[in-house]
């Protein structure tokens, strides 16, 4: 097993070898902007599917849409940018929220981005598994299968660690983002040169049935492509000297590059007249009627196939540094703190993978069921961090502070509006939350108060004194005479001032028997002999130690158990063996003032 996993996580990294890890600019965009870049695949179409349940004739409304979500980008970009530069040590909407708006705001924002980075890792591996099988329909069938199997990559090329994913992860982001660039060129110059003829409505065009409703519920749709945008602020410690002005120049260099490939596909889908297809991506029907299936169409899917599971990388990133804070502050298990042997935070990588799938196979790897809960999820932690941003600059009131007040406000504004809109127009989708996320954060107190409590009984004080104790018995359960009890015994007579070996019997022969042979073999330890009825060893050893603790704790003595136990040389052969040994052990070792020992014999062949 360690060969194994050397061979697919890699070799121990040293400590000293964590600042090597920080990302340049390069590829920090690469493996940070991979979430929002790839939404592109998939934004666009579902601001065009809640249009299409309209008429075709209301395709034309999906440009003013598309203007509204860039001018929400723009606000999102400008706010976290102030985000990263007052919190360089990252946490994002989380420390935000704790620091201004109090715990539970804190928590709200917290465990919102724990989920949603769950869901970017499924709606992302879920929707580069559909253009996959858009290009090749005979894939259909094994679409949840070929989704695990691209989470478990993922999640093994993060075990890594950072910079070796962000090496292989940067080749196809860049690739992708210049064959989009490609489609759009290439969509534009047939255009202007008549090479496209006009299918689509034109603007101002009278739509009957039209509501304001509706196309609230396409805006809210289409902001789905603003999803990951918070990573950067999230992850600002991965970065390279000065990591707040490196991850303030990746924000707006992807937020740049996601407004220009959200608003070509945009427009290229209103041109051509796109109609949503169950069976093929707009990306994919967009690419087909610029270059026609040949080898420019297949680069484009293949680039968006691999974007959008790669995409799944940014909730790689940016999940274990969240949890990072969390576990820091007690609310979730301190587990999530240690590092791996390639200084990855590996429980946090595993637990998202793991999740992920489970997701999947749940969802049936069918995107639209994941993204308005994916979508809601970002947008509740965008409105609690715009929220606590101007909670700090009213109470701070530092240099500037108005510009940057009135900054956050608007982004605040936008985002509860859309977190309204989503609540209003989609809560049949969306509801889950509002029993999830009370439910989590009672989670979160619990656990933090379960590690106060401890914190509490293990604090050593001055008042406090040790119990002093006079002698120390030992109880030795023995199943025969053998050399796995002769060395439990060597063991108890090293520690103990009263040794007492006990057998349990099934019957009196066996009962008899022992008694005769313990005699001649060890006269100086006295053997409790018991007699159970119902052939059960656990219940007659667990009342003779009540008896024997009770006189223990009279004479102030304390009680050990020592539990004799045999290890195969080989794993499988444990499941040739009974395991009393280790149920005895589980059920003392939750029982008061009794010490469990296991003295291991280990055999050889």
């Amino acid at each position: 097993m360690r060969d194994l996993k050397r061979f697919l996580v890699g070799r121990p990294l040293k400590s000293s070898a964590l600042k090597e890890q920080r990302l340049n600019k390069l590829k920090a965009l690469a493996i940070l902007s991979s979430d929002a870049l790839s939404s592109v695949a998939y934004g666009p179409e579902q601001i065009l599917i809640v249009l299409a349940s309209i008429s075709l004739l209301a395709f034309w409304y999906s440009i003013p849409i598309a203007l509204c979500v860039l001018i929400l980008l723009a606000a999102l970009i400008l706010s976290y940018r102030q985000v990263i530069y007052a919190y360089p040590s990252g946490g994002g909407a989380y420390i935000v929220s704790r620091n201004n708006l109090g715990e539970n705001a804190g928590l709200i924002a917290g465990e919102s981005l724990l989920i949603d980075y769950i869901l970017t890792v499924a709606v992302s591996v879920s929707a580069g598994t559909d253009a996959l099988t858009s290009a090749f329909p005979q894939l259909h069938d094994f679409t949840v299968l070929i989704a695990c199997v691209f989470v478990v990559l993922i999640t093994l090329l993060n075990l890594r660690g950072v910079t070796e994913s962000a090496s292989i992860l940067s080749y196809p982001v860049y690739l992708f983002v210049f064959a989009i660039l490609v489609m759009i060129g290439g969509g534009l110059w047939k255009i202007v040169n008549g090479g496209i003829p006009q299918h689509h409505t034109p603007i101002g065009t009278f739509v009957p049935g039209i509501s304001l409703f509706l196309l609230l519920k396409a805006f809210s749709s289409g902001c789905s492509a603003l999803t990951g945008v918070e990573a950067v602020s999230n992850a600002v410690p991965n970065f390279k000297e000065p990591p707040a002005k490196n991850a303030v120049y990746t924000l707006f260099m992807m937020g740049s590059i996601l407004a220009v490939l959200f608003a070509g596909i945009m427009f290229l889908g209103y041109w051509l007249g796109i109609t949503p297809k169950a069976e093929e991506t707009v990306v994919s029907q967009i690419a087909s009627e610029i270059f026609g299936r040949n080898w420019v169409y297949f680069m484009i899917q293949g680039t968006t196939m691999l974007i959008l599971i790669l995409a799944a990388n940014t909730g790689f990133s940016a999940f274990p540094l969240l949890a990072v804070n969390l576990a820091r502050d007690k609310y979730i298990p301190r587990m999530f703190l240690i590092r791996g042997d390639r200084l990855g935070y590996s429980n946090g990588i595993v637990t998202l993978g793991a999740a992920a799938i489970l997701l999947i196979i749940i969802f049936r790897g069918e995107t639209e069921h994941l993204i308005p809960l994916y979508a809601i999820g970002v947008f509740i932690p965008f409105t609690l961090s715009q929220c606590g941003m101007i909670t700090k600059w009213v109470r701070e009131k530092s240099v500037g502070w108005v510009s940057k007040l009135v900054v956050n406000l608007i982004g605040a504004m936008i985002c509860f509006i859309v977190v309204t809109i989503f609540f209003v127009t989609k809560f049949t989708q969306v509801w889950p939350v509002l029993i999830f996320v009370p439910l989590i954060v009672y989670l979160f107190h619990r656990i933090k108060k379960h590690y106060v409590s401890v914190e509490e009984q293990l604090r050593l004080t001055e008042t406090e004194k040790t119990l002093q104790l006079d002698g120390n018995v030992v109880l030795v359960p023995v199943a025969g005479i053998t050399k796995v009890v002769e060395n439990s015994l060597h063991y108890a007579e090293l520690i103990g001032d009263t040794v007492l070996a006990v057998y349990v019997a099934f019957d009196r022969e066996s009962e008899i028997e022992m008694k005769q042979k313990w005699e001649q073999w060890r006269p100086n330890i006295r053997l409790i002999t018991l007699y159970s009825q119902y052939r059960s060893i656990t219940q007659p050893l667990t009342r003779l130690i009540d008896i024997v603790q009770a006189k223990a704790q009279e004479n102030n003595h304390s009680l050990t158990v020592v539990i004799p136990q045999f290890i195969t040389k080989k794993r499988w052969h444990d499941i040739l063996h009974n395991q009393s040994g280790l149920l005895l052990r589980l059920y003392l070792l939750y029982l008061k003032n009794i010490i469990v020992t296991t003295v291991p014999y280990r055999l050889k062949k």
